[in-house]
């Protein structure tokens, strides 16, 4: 089987761009600040993520999962 290099990274990018959208927002909730991207509130992030994890599955790439959970460790 071949993988392309540049299509893994895409995919590394894409979903790790998901990791930092929530992130960011978890800091700026405990900031007391509003939210910018709504990553918890619109299931079409979930959805994404979803899509990217199954997809790097397939190609047997190594990844962290997301951790949906609200309560993040502060990185």
């Amino acid at each position: 089987m071949s993988i392309n290099s540049e299509e893994v990274h895409s995919l590394t990018m894409m979903y790790e761009a998901v990791r930092g959208a929530l992130a960011a927002d978890d800091a700026l909730k405990r900031q007391g600040l509003a939210i910018r991207f709504r990553v918890r509130e619109t299931h079409e992030w979930k959805n994404h993520a979803a899509d990217l994890e199954a997809e790097m599955l397939k190609r047997g790439m190594r990844f962290d999962i997301i951790d949906w959970s609200e309560d993040q460790p502060l990185h």
